[in-house]
């Protein structure tokens, strides 16, 4: 009976127990405490009215930029590093309501991205299979988060 009891207080205890919510982003905590500036700052500013810490499609560009693979050839890492600050960029200048900042992340990453596709013909199958799951989901990613800014 007492074991019962036990068992039942450990259940209600760790199921009521408030957690939060882990960041995998590598955009730092900080990050976001430092740009968001008062409103007064950004009263001429448009507001995009999307919360970048807590949006899934900027976490998974934020993991995808993590974890984008390396490749043989030093010029398709060189161009993919060129893609991942330009997406990094994009990311920032949408958490500080920066509509000029995003758009030229997005040039920036537009150019990236038509360089890395340029030079997938040097890429073995494999890696550019791999080269292309990550792409598509960038540009999924980036879509889905544009459909969802006003004036876009």
């Amino acid at each position: 009976m007492k074991r019962l009891v036990f068992f039942g207080v450990l259940i209600i205890l760790t199921s009521s127990c408030a957690t939060e919510k882990l960041n995998l982003s590598p955009l730092s905590n900080n990050f976001y405490s430092e740009t968001k500036g008062s409103d007064s700052d950004r009263g001429s500013k448009k507001s995009f009215n999307i919360n970048i810490k807590e949006n899934v499609n900027a976490s998974e560009i934020s993991n995808l930029i993590s974890t984008f693979p390396k490749f043989k050839d030093p010029g398709m890492n060189d161009e993919v590093t060129s893609m991942k600050y330009s997406l990094q960029n994009y990311l920032y200048a949408i958490d500080a309501n920066n509509s000029s900042g995003k758009s030229r992340a997005l040039k920036s990453f537009e150019k990236s991205y038509k360089k890395i596709q340029k030079s997938r013909q040097k890429l073995n199958k494999d890696d550019d299979e791999v080269l292309n799951r990550y792409l598509v989901r960038l540009k999924t990613n980036i879509s889905v988060i544009e459909d969802a800014l006003p004036g876009s």
